[in-house]
């Protein structure tokens, strides 16, 4: 397995819409050709806020995991999962709960602001308060080197590192670590031997970050070390003694444009939003129905593109042509709204048209769905037991 992996998970709401396709499928599509990537379903995380209605979380699931595959997510690519069926989150999720501070927990940006946001829903239970630290779990089991998020979810990933270097640092213990941190320096060559033991005392004596940053790519750019030797001599160079747990760092995601038919962000909740796999007609009159540029009352009216929901479209469809002709015409009337919005709609359907080609053969054979997903559930579940083993080692159960 390579030394980089990227770790992901979305709540299962049910089919998808564009802003889902362009906010998060589209980079996972991208990054699947370039990292080994775990995809999961965090059926779990749905509880948090949903724990009194569970019974729509299991046709949700098969749902979005079609339109995972619909949008190009490939599974001889990509690890395809259900949380909530690789046990070993759940008992990661505990024992990282014995070692952290009520106050981490409190100051996620999330935690208040989904309270104010949920304000019809109770949400004084630990799940809600503890679902930052599930997330972590479910990073840290995969020592994953990298987790796609947008910029609100950031304070989340800082949350999973530091929990990852306190852990590191209770547990971390090794007997006669340095020794044999020098035997697996040693492995790296004479020269780049001596850089390590430089790059550490500099990080250690005077806390210069790039001196970090440099041993860390010397120590992974390294053929001829073990996976306990690297983890060392990371986990050495870093002060937490031997590295269990890895930090991930964040993947930062650009924010979707994706506008709603009603030009604000699209969501179901607002009930603006297109489905993935809509049907043809139904994305016609959705469009169709756009409100416009309020100037426009007559068809003889110019109007200004930039007040118009429908240029938010051409944003994310249009090609410069066709925006410099949306430009003129709205802007001299020489065109019109439903004029405007037609080319909208033929790239949305042909957008589309990809999505339904790929769903079709799992919704004419579920079995097949299943399959995939019971397979990236057992190659999950082999790397979750072997981060398990370690931190169970490191904790003082592993006692027979």
């Amino acid at each position: 397995m390579s030394s980089e992996l990227v770790v992901s998970g979305m709540r299962p709401t049910g089919a998808l819409h564009l802003g889902h396709y362009h906010g998060a499928l589209k980079n996972w599509v991208r990054l699947q050709s370039l990292y080994p990537c775990l995809y999961f379903v965090a059926d779990w995380h749905a509880l948090t806020t949903h724990y009194d209605s569970p019974e729509v979380i299991g046709d949700n699931v098969w749902e979005m995991v079609i339109d995972w595959l619909a949008a190009g997510i490939d599974p001889k690519q990509s690890t395809l999962f259900v949380q909530s069926r690789v046990l070993e989150h759940a008992e990661l999720h505990l024992l990282l709960s014995m070692s952290t501070p009520l106050g981490w927990l409190e100051r996620v940006p999330t935690y208040k602001d989904q309270q104010e946001k949920l304000a019809d829903r109770d949400l004084t239970t630990y799940g809600f308060l503890g679902y930052p630290l599930l997330m972590s779990a479910d990073i840290l089991m995969y020592r994953a080197t990298y987790v796609p998020v947008g910029e609100d979810q950031v304070p989340h990933i800082e949350v999973t590192r530091e929990l990852a270097r306190r852990f590191n640092h209770l547990y971390g213990r090794e007997p006669d670590l340095e020794e044999k941190v020098k035997a697996a320096a040693a492995k790296l060559g004479g020269k780049n031997a001596r850089l390590y033991h430089q790059l550490h005392m500099r990080f250690q004596q005077e806390g210069d970050a790039e001196a970090l940053a440099q041993a860390r790519a010397l120590v992974e750019a390294a053929g001829s070390l073990s996976e306990l030797d690297r983890e060392r001599l990371l986990g050495w160079i870093s002060g937490h003694r031997k590295q269990i747990l890895v930090e991930p760092r964040a993947l930062l995601t650009e924010a979707s444009r994706m506008p709603g038919i009603d030009g604000q962000k699209m969501s179901k909740s607002y009930g603006n939003a297109i489905a993935m796999r809509e049907a043809p007609e139904s994305v016609v009159k959705k469009i169709r129905k756009m409100p416009t540029d309020p100037a426009r009352v007559r068809r003889t009216d110019p109007g200004e593109p930039e007040r118009c929901p429908v240029w938010q479209l051409h944003l994310v469809y249009s090609d410069e042509a066709t925006r410099e002709w949306v430009q003129v015409g709205c802007r001299s009337a020489g065109i019109g709204c439903l004029e405007c919005k037609q080319p909208v709609i033929d790239a949305i359907i042909a957008e589309q048209r990809q999505f339904h080609e790929r769903a079709q053969p799992y919704l004419d054979s579920p079995a097949l769905l299943r399959d995939i997903v019971d397979d990236g559930c057992d190659r999950a579940r082999k790397l979750a037991q072997q981060t398990m083993h370690e931190v169970r080692e490191a904790m003082g159960l592993g006692y027979r």
